[in-house]
C-alpha cells in the first residue's frame, strides 16, 4: 500500500504537500510509481473492462467482440486518454467527449483517438454509420459530456455503455469542466473565482446525473470507472444517488467496474496483472517473451484467456510500447505462475536478458477504494482500511 499519513497530519492539506514532495502517491497507484509501462496497463484494463461489459449487460457471445455497439464516455487525459484506443481495440464505436483542446490533438496524433469533431449531431451521424457497417470507431468530440448525453436523451439514441472519466477526485481543482464553460473560461474562473467555479460544478454534477438517470430508465448501462464520479454527485447535494439515501457508507445506486464487472468477470476466477519488462531494453526481447506468453495460453479455457491471448497477439500491431520494453494481461495464479517460468527458462538459457515481473492495483481483492474502484463489500468492513493496508 502507499500513502499512509500519520494521524496528525491525515488531512488533505497535508497529503497534497506529501504528494509534491515526492513521499506519497495517489492512492493505488504504486504500480506507476514502482514500475512504470506507459499507458499500456490503462488500456489493457479498459479493453478488459468494455468487453466484459459487453458479454455480461448486452449479451455478447465469449468468442466475439463489441462490434456494432456504442460506448459514450469523457476524458482524454492521462489515464481516460485510453478509452478510445481501449474501445476500438474491442471492436465498439465510441465518442468520448473533452473540453481540452489539447488532449484531443495529443490522442489524435498518437493514433489513439481516430475521428474528432466539435458537432454533436457529426459525431452521432459518424457513430451511427461505424455501427451500421460493424466496424470499430473512435470519435473526439470537443465539448462537454453533459451536452453530448442530454442531446442523446432528446433524441432517444440508445447509449449501450455509459462511464465517465473526468478527474472527480479532484473535482473541485479542475478536474470537473462545468456544462457551460470552455476549457478557457473553466481555467480563469477556477483561478479568479474559485467559490462560483465550485457552485457551478456542483450544478452540473447534477445536471449529468439527471440525465444519466434518464438514460438508464431508457436501458443504457452504466457503471463507474474508478474516477469518484458518484462521490462527487453526492458531495454536490444529490442524496439520491446514495444507495440508502442518507449517507454514502452503503455505497452508490449505480455500480462500480469493479463491483459489477471486473469482479465477476474476472477477479472472482482469481485473474489479476501479470507486467514485465524487458531489462535489456531490446524490443526483440519483447516480441520473444509476447509469443512464449501466448503459448502458455490455453484460449479454450475461458473467453477471458481468449481476450488476453489476442491482446499479446495484436500488441505490436496496436502499438502499445511507450518508454520501457513492457507487456500487461491477465492470467489466473497458475496462468502467472507458468508464462515467470517460460521467461525464467528463456533468461537462464540466454534467449533474452533479465526480465522483471510485477503486479498493479488490479491485484485480486487489492482494489477497495470506498468511492472509486469498490468491490462494495456488503459486510461492513468497505469503512476499513485492515485490507488496504495489508495488501
Amino acid at each position: 500500500t502507499n500513502s499512509m499519513m500519520i494521524g496528525q497530519f491525515d488531512n488533505q492539506h497535508d497529503w497534497h504537500i506529501a504528494a509534491q514532495m515526492g513521499v506519497a502517491n495517489y492512492g493505488q497507484m504504486t504500480a506507476g510509481g514502482w514500475m512504470y509501462i506507459g499507458p499500456q496497463g490503462i488500456v489493457h484494463g479498459t479493453f478488459n473492462t468494455l468487453l466484459n461489459a459487453g458479454r455480461l449487460k448486452l449479451g455478447i457471445p465469449q468468442d466475439q467482440d463489441l462490434r456494432g455497439h456504442l460506448f459514450i464516455s469523457s476524458g482524454l487525459g492521462g489515464m481516460s486518454g485510453a478509452q478510445p484506443k481501449a474501445a476500438e481495440i474491442a471492436g465498439a464505436v465510441s465518442i468520448i467527449a473533452e473540453v481540452d483542446r489539447s488532449r484531443i490533438e495529443t490522442r489524435y496524433r498518437q493514433g489513439w483517438v481516430g475521428h474528432v469533431t466539435a458537432d454533436i449531431i457529426e459525431a452521432y451521424r459518424m457513430a451511427t454509420e461505424a455501427m451500421r457497417r460493424r466496424e470499430p470507431c473512435s470519435i473526439a468530440y470537443h465539448g462537454n459530456i453533459v451536452d453530448l448525453l442530454e442531446y442523446a436523451e432528446r433524441e432517444k439514441i440508445l447509449i449501450e455503455l455509459l462511464s465517465d472519466q473526468t478527474s472527480c477526485h479532484a473535482v473541485y481543482e479542475g478536474g470537473y469542466c462545468p456544462a457551460g464553460l470552455t476549457f478557457e473560461e473553466r481555467t480563469r474562473l477556477l483561478h479568479e473565482s474559485p467559490e462560483q467555479f465550485r457552485h457551478l460544478v456542483d450544478i452540473s454534477l447534477r445536471r449529468h446525473f439527471e440525465v444519466i438517470k434518464k438514460l438508464v430508465a431508457r436501458g443504457t448501462y452504466f457503471f463507474d470507472y474508478g474516477n469518484s464520479f458518484m462521490k462527487a454527485i453526492y458531495d454536490a447535494g444529490v442524496k439520491e444517488i446514495s444507495y440508502n439515501g442518507v449517507d454514502e457508507k452503503d455505497g452508490f445506486i449505480w455500480p462500480s467496474y469493479v463491483e459489477d464487472i471486473m469482479g465477476p468477470q474476472l477477479f472472482d476466477y482469481g485473474y489479476g496483472p501479470f507486467r514485465w519488462v524487458c531489462l535489456s531494453g531490446k524490443h526483440e526481447d519483447l516480441i520473444k517473451t509476447d509469443h512464449a506468453a501466448m503459448e502458455c495460453i490455453d484460449v479454450n479455457r475461458r473467453g477471458q484467456d481468449l481476450d488476453n491471448y489476442n491482446w499479446i497477439h495484436n500488441a505490436e500491431k496496436n502499438q502499445l510500447v511507450v518508454g520501457t520494453q513492457a507487456r500487461i494481461l491477465y492470467q489466473d495464479a497458475v496462468g502467472r505462475m507458468n508464462i515467470a517460468l517460460r521467461f525464467n527458462e528463456m533468461v537462464r538459457r540466454g534467449e533474452v536478458g533479465p526480465i522483471m515481473l510485477g503486479r498493479d492495483h488490479h491485484d485480486v481483492s487489492g482494489t477497495d477504494s470506498p468511492f472509486r474502484e469498490t468491490s462494495n463489500i456488503k459486510d461492513g468492513s468497505n469503512g476499513m482500511a485492515d485490507m488496504a493496508v495489508q495488501c
